[in-house]
């Protein structure tokens, strides 16, 4: 039987798949066995009235201890 694990990562990039991928590269140097992202949130970052960049908030899940 496994047993995961889930992890909330905040992350930013210029599209909203950068940010997500952003969010698992990061999340993937220190862990292992990730087998899902969860985006609970995506928040547009704006400057002089225009869209710069994206940030997400994900859960990000992984089997622990296989």
């Amino acid at each position: 039987m496994s047993v995961a694990k889930i992890i909330e990562l905040t992350a930013d990039g210029k599209s909203i798949e950068d940010a997500v991928q952003n969010a698992v590269s990061t999340a993937n140097k220190s862990v292992r066995n990730i087998t899902g992202v969860y985006v609970q949130d995506i928040k547009g970052m704006v400057e002089d009235g225009a869209v710069t960049s994206f940030r997400v908030n994900c859960k990000v899940t992984f089997i622990v201890g296989d």
